[in-house]
């Protein structure tokens, strides 16, 4: 049994498709700034580096991070 905390970065961008497309990285930096994770964010549509089902990447949608916390409640027994 174990409380697991984890962080996720998630940026949600805006398709030609008119729908989101969104990805997570783990452990984001504690000290990471809104203007850095813009410009990443403005480098990827710039450099046209992901396609999605909807098409091509065209603007900034959302920025999260995300923190949650899982309480393992049961550990099976070790045969």
């Amino acid at each position: 049994m174990a409380i697991i905390n984890k962080t996720v970065l998630r940026l949600t961008f805006n398709t030609t498709g008119n729908k989101a497309f969104s990805f997570s990285l783990d452990d984001p930096r504690p000290d990471l700034t809104k203007g850095e994770i813009e410009a990443a964010m403005d480098t990827v549509i710039e450099k046209n580096i992901f396609l999605s089902a909807s098409g091509e990447l065209t603007g900034k949608r959302d920025i999260r991070i995300v923190g949650t916390m899982t309480n393992d409640m049961y550990d099976p027994p070790q045969a």
